[in-house]
This record gives C-alpha cells, structure tokens and sequence, in this order.
C-alpha cells in the first residue's frame, strides 16, 4: 500500500494533477509528523492511520461548511475524501461489522455500559481502518443499551 502511494506521488506530479498531488503531499507530511513525535516506522498501519485522520478531519469540514453554506468547499472535501478512501483497505459491510460486533460480545459478556472499554479494546484492532470507528462506537452504544 505504501510502494502504490509513493508511486502515486510520483505519477501526480507527472500528470501535473495538482489537486491529487496537494492531497497526497498533505497525507505523507501528516505520516512524516506523526513518525517523527511518536517514533512510529512509517508502514502501511501508519498510512492507513493517517488517512483516516485526514478523513476524519474533512468529515468534520463538511458538516461547518455546510452549516456555513458553502457548498464549493464541501464539494472540494468530497473530492478529496474520495482520493483518500484509495489508500484504505475495502471497507467492511453493516453486516460484516455487526457479525464482529456479535462476536465480540461473546467474549466479553458486557453487563453494563461500563464494559465498553472493554469491548472497543477488543474489537479496535479487527475493524481499524474498515469502518469509521464513530459507527463502531454508536452500534456498540446501542447494542449494550439494549442489554441494560
């Protein structure tokens, strides 16, 4: 995944895809910095971690410029959301997640919502960067709601 961005980079600036090339530029200064403060080997776990920050991050963009009105940044966000979602792994079905989500309540047994630290300990590292972790947290939110 790394050897397919780095290549990426390379072929932008070939192309003079500017916008694309900006996108990228930004991911792999966010990798250069995260790998400097915390020591992290920069690998495919940091790429994919990286850019699901910078998701995140324009996901949170979008909902202030809609609230602003301005639709032509939103748009901007879109696309570079979907230049993003390139580098992530495929992403995982409702159904695929809720099977985890089962599973992982199998193993935990949650009582209470008190146990959710728990279960997001253990589900965390098989759904890490296939699924926004917000809908992880919700799904997991509701099922232990259902319990108490």
């Amino acid at each position: 995944m790394l050897e397919k961005f780095n290549s990426d980079i390379i072929t932008s600036m070939k192309e003079k895809d500017q916008f694309r090339l900006t996108v990228l530029r930004m991911v792999k200064g966010a990798m250069q910095l995260e790998s400097i403060n915390n020591k992290k080997e920069v690998n495919d776990e940091l790429l994919i971690e990286s850019v699901s920050k910078q998701i995140k991050l324009r996901n949170d963009s979008i909902t202030e410029f809609e609230k602003a009105g301005r639709m032509d940044l939103v748009e901007t966000n879109k696309k570079e959301i979907a230049i993003l979602q390139e580098y992530l792994p495929r992403q995982l079905s409702d159904s695929e997640l809720d099977k985890i989500i089962d599973d992982v309540f199998k193993v935990v047994q949650p009582t209470s919502a008190k146990d959710m630290g728990l279960i997001m300990r253990e589900i965390t590292p098989q759904v890490k960067g296939k699924v926004d972790m917000k809908i992880v947290s919700d799904k997991i939110k509701n099922k232990l709601d259902s319990i108490a």
